[in-house]
């Protein structure tokens, strides 16, 4: 199975919608064959596997790291597949969690005289696929926040500077997490003040929609968002006023819009804003910023994951991380199951996984964050000082 799972993450920035999925099969002992899903609409891993293991599969032990399908989408059912071939057993890591799943398959191949067997590294399969299981358990996207800041939790200088503050390395690590979600956030000051692209560039993966969060509808004319949407992926999420304002200036056409209610500050809801997104059809969203963006998520208890790079440097004054959380006792804080430190070329970043049993797997990213949320008494997504302590004591023993 830990080969299967390495097989799985192969497929890792192109099978959204679907789930990264590896399959082995063994025969006598020995490997006949593997294989795993490269991308939505190709054949799933089971049936790859099948197709290189031919007349031999019959007999066989089939080891994958999802329930298999037994509906017919893109693709036909891979149980039907599975009984064809004869295989002997399926061990299949975790329950596929889509409702035309979610036990079928297991229920299907055992009526056909087949050995089944689940549970097997169910934990490392699921954190793999953290944004498919997140999706189908709750309804809504899985959400990244990802922040480079510098030592004291700064991401600007006082005069809006904020350009590098990480290192190249991290700017390949933020291009891997746009390539490996469906859609990437940032607040419209973020749009002003650094006019990004929000591409994936310096690494291979397909462009994520491009989400504008802007009350207003503010989006400059020169923005790289507005003259390269030639795939017409850039999404403006504003007020029922900033759309009619988008259309006053002209600045509609190529453009999504969505139309976000308030919540009782006046400020763009944020859980309305992350419905949007589901209703969109969106799995997964990294949110880059900026500060106010990343409080408002923050406070309303929707970031699933926290991936943050530290830029060795001290800049005093400035534009902080996170605003104001509303949290005056040390015991509300937000804390995060587990924190871990690793080197992103010369600056350390925590990595905030769900639980200590993760298996670290190849095929992504060096050291990409792969957590779930936490709680704390308040009810509020757990991100804690232990992290910024173990991340501070990293850089000051030579990173």
């Amino acid at each position: 199975m830990i080969r299967a799972l390495e097989l799985a993450t192969r497929g890792r920035a192109g099978t959204s919608p679907n789930p990264m999925v590896g399959s082995v099969i063994v025969k006598n002992g020995r490997v006949i064959a593997e294989g795993y899903h490269r991308r939505a609409g190709c054949d799933h891993a089971e049936i790859v596997a099948l197709k290189k293991a031919g007349r031999r599969a019959r007999g066989a032990t089939v080891y994958v790291t999802l329930e298999p399908c037994c509906h017919t989408g893109c693709t036909g059912p891979c149980t039907e597949a599975l009984i064809r071939a004869g295989v002997a057993r399926v061990i299949y890591a975790s329950v596929d969690p889509h409702p035309m799943v979610k036990g079928k398959g297991d229920r299907r191949l055992r009526q056909a005289g087949i050995k089944v067997e689940r549970g097997l590294l169910k934990r490392e399969a699921e954190a793999l696929n953290e944004a498919y299981y997140a999706y189908h358990r709750t309804g809504r996207p899985f959400v990244t926040l990802k922040m480079a800041q510098t030592l004291d939790g700064r991401v600007a200088t006082a005069t809006g500077d904020s350009q590098w503050i990480s290192s190249p390395w991290s700017l390949r690590l933020a291009h891997q997490l746009r390539a490996e979600n469906d859609a990437v956030m940032v607040g419209a000051g973020t749009v002003r003040a650094d006019n990004p692209a929000l591409t994936v560039r310096l690494v291979k993966g397909k462009n994520p929609y491009r989400i504008v969060v802007s009350s207003r509808g503010e989006l400059p004319k020169n923005s790289q968002l507005l003259r390269g949407n030639g795939d017409l992926r850039t999404i403006v999420a504003t007020s029922a006023s900033g759309v009619r304002r988008l259309a006053r200036m002209n600045r509609l056409k190529g453009l999504i819009c969505w139309g976000v209610g308030r919540g009782k500050n006046g400020r763009l809801d944020p859980g309305d804003l992350i419905q949007q997104a589901a209703a969109f059809g969106l799995h997964s969203i990294l949110v880059e910023g900026g500060s106010a963006l990343a409080t408002s998520l923050l406070k309303a208890s929707l970031v699933d994951k926290v991936v943050l790079v530290l830029g060795p440097m001290i800049i005093g004054q400035g534009t902080p991380a996170i605003g104001d959380l509303g949290i005056r006792k040390l015991a509300d804080g937000i804390v995060m199951e587990r924190v871990s430190v690793e080197r992103a070329g010369p600056d350390p970043r925590p990595d905030p996984s769900p639980r200590r049993w993760f298996l670290r797997l190849p095929g992504g990213p060096a050291g990409a964050a792969r957590g779930e949320r936490t709680r704390n008494r308040r009810g509020a997504l757990g991100w804690g000082s232990s992290s910024m302590r173990s991340r501070s004591s990293t850089r000051t023993t030579g990173s």
